[in-house]
């Protein structure tokens, strides 16, 4: 974006009354922000929404002072930007119509043809979501997805974290600007989430983290990512609104069941419960359900991607093994005859097929085809 374009899209942003839908709006009927200020009274008026006082705001010559400092700091800190109608921008989030209109980024984030899945739960996460959640990252590593949350204490630094370990690429989405970090505690990992993926805000830089700014963060957690997922939570927190946000989004979204006595699985509890949220036991319900395509995994592998490796001292429930031993000894074979002569329904042969993909130790084939690796 030319430096002119982008000193009048900052000026209007910061005219009180226009917001993501409006600014949206303005932009599409006028052609450019600056055009929104030189367009004539009597011709805005007529666009759906806007009224004599928001009229009056666009009048308001102090947001060109505002925008100005905002670009000095945009340049000496070599911000990255995503305009809603750039490629760069979340593909997904073009289609919600609250997205932002510019987003501000650093580090080295890269959304392009990428399965991307965000893990949102509790700040007092427990051993079993640690445990569920390194599991999960693990088991999905060889899809390569990019994993995003919110970079705050919790499930979301555990999140980050482990999708550094797996060398998956991640991305925090601030609460306030790019001039800070929040919680400070979390400093010492910034440059680490730079180097796998990145930051990412709406907020500008005098941005302070307030309480309704995380509302806001989690409309893009939910909007930009094809599925989010509930690690814990209890029956009241922030990540159930991202949540019902992303079911909003006509998003899919996941909750780890948990313990009815515990209190950080009754906010997952209750999504599934009341259908809100598809239950994960597994990667495989996960992949499942996202219908992501496996057989595609070693031709991306062939472009830099990681590809599905057999695990070292891989470990098979029974069940598993029940399936791995058969396929050893008949070879190739249909998923309807595996479920037949191992006596499971099919929709329990496809969750223990796509958990042994994941494992590496079996593969799919054209034709509905499996074989033992």
């Amino acid at each position: 974006m030319k430096e002119q374009d982008l000193f009048f899209l900052l000026a209007l942003l910061r005219v009180e009354g226009v917001g993501d839908i409006m600014a949206k709006k303005l932009l599409t009927h006028c052609g450019s922000a600056e055009a929104v200020f030189k367009t004539k009274t009597a011709q805005l008026a007529a666009i759906d929404g806007v009224g004599s006082m928001l009229l009056k705001n666009l009048k308001d010559k102090t947001v060109f002072d505002k925008a100005a400092k905002e670009l000095e700091f945009i340049k000496l800190n070599e911000i990255k930007l995503a305009y809603f109608q750039d490629e760069n921008y979340p593909d997904r989030l073009k289609h919600c119509i609250d997205g932002p209109v510019l987003l501000f980024t650093s580090g080295n984030i890269d959304l392009k043809n990428r399965k991307i899945i965000s893990i949102v739960g509790t700040r007092q996460i427990t051993s079993y979501g640690t445990e569920f959640c390194r599991k999960l990252i693990e088991d999905l590593a060889p899809l390569n997805p990019v994993i995003v949350s919110g970079f705050a204490y919790g499930v979301d630094i555990v999140a980050h974290q482990l999708a550094i370990e797996n060398n998956l690429q991640t991305i925090g989405v601030l609460a306030h600007g790019l001039n800070q970090i929040y919680p400070k505690t979390h400093k010492k990992y910034v440059a680490k989430v730079e180097a796998n993926g990145g930051f990412m805000t709406e907020f500008w830089s005098l941005s302070n983290p307030d309480k309704e700014n995380f509302v806001r963060r989690n409309r893009i957690v939910a909007g930009m990512s094809e599925a989010t997922i509930v690690i814990e939570s209890a029956e009241r927190g922030g990540s159930l609104i991202t949540a019902n946000m992303a079911n909003d989004y006509n998003r899919d979204v996941f909750a780890v069941p948990g313990r009815v006595t515990d209190k950080y699985s009754q906010g997952c509890n209750n999504l599934i419960k009341t259908q809100k949220a598809n239950l994960l036991t597994s990667a495989a319900d996960l992949v499942y359900i996202l219908n992501w395509d496996l057989e595609g995994i070693a031709s991306e592998s062939r472009n830099g991607q990681k590809p599905v490796q057999k695990q070292l001292f891989v470990t098979l429930d029974e069940d598993e093994q029940k399936v791995y031993d058969y396929l050893l000894k008949t070879g190739k074979e249909l998923m309807d005859v595996i479920a037949l002569h191992c006596d499971f329904p099919i929709y329990r042969i496809s969750g223990l097929l796509l958990n042994m993909e994941l494992k590496g130790v079996i593969r799919p084939l054209p034709g509905k085809l499996f074989e033992a690796i």
